[in-house]
């Protein structure tokens, strides 16, 4: 929860492992609980970057206590994460804060991908990984 009197702080996110051969765009996106990771709509903040490099930083500015990142490598420039002809796996690079991963049950859980404002360490390193 945020308070109106509420000081921004900048987050600092250092993206590694993009594979610059691929096309499209690279999206960052700062999530709060709601939508996190699926619902790109929800998102409070998105970030979008050419894959040129294999890292790249990017800096966000948030009041949120609690939130959660998710790195796309959107090849197709859909704006969603495609998926392979299982209709359930991702086609696309991604990568999450915390290090949280892609499971058989499906996308992480905002809880094992969640950073907090004051135990925040600087930068965050997220790495994109490929399918």
């Amino acid at each position: 929860m945020t308070t109106k009197n509420a000081i921004a702080t900048t987050v600092q996110v250092e993206i590694n492992g993009i594979d610059p051969k691929r096309t499209g765009q690279i999206m960052v996106m700062l999530f709060e609980d709601n939508g996190f990771p699926v619902k790109h709509k929800s998102a409070l903040q998105t970030q979008f970057h050419s894959p040129n490099a294999e890292s790249l930083s990017v800096e966000f500015k948030t009041t949120q206590a609690e939130f959660a990142i998710k790195v796309l490598h959107d090849e197709d420039n859909s704006q969603t994460t495609s998926k392979n002809w299982t209709g359930i796996i991702p086609s696309e690079g991604l990568g999450f804060s915390n290090g949280a991963k892609i499971s058989w049950r499906g996308p992480p859980k905002f809880k094992d991908a969640k950073l907090s404002l004051t135990d925040l360490s600087s930068p965050i390193s997220i790495s994109v990984n490929y399918p």
